[in-house]
């Protein structure tokens, strides 16, 4: 099952990501609350994915939806 992850303020499609590097994400990075259903990301945090194992095709996705930016916040819903 591939998953589209989105720039939650623009309502952006990012790309699609299979539930392996879904999971990946959800396992590196942390939750403000149990509701949370976003992710901040930053250059920083896609370091930390990329020396943690991140596969490079969603480091890659990841470093191009962040581009010059302090960072985003990503959401996700099934493609």
């Amino acid at each position: 099952m591939k998953l589209k992850l989105m720039n939650e303020e623009t309502g952006k499609v990012i790309g699609e990501v299979n539930e392996m590097e879904m999971r990946f994400l959800v396992d590196m990075l942390e939750e403000e609350s149990v509701e949370d259903a976003d992710y901040f990301v930053n250059q920083d945090t896609i370091d930390m994915l990329e020396v943690r194992g991140g596969d490079p095709e969603l480091i890659a996705l990841l470093r191009q939806a962040v581009g010059g930016t302090d960072g985003i916040e990503i959401t996700w819903e099934p493609a």
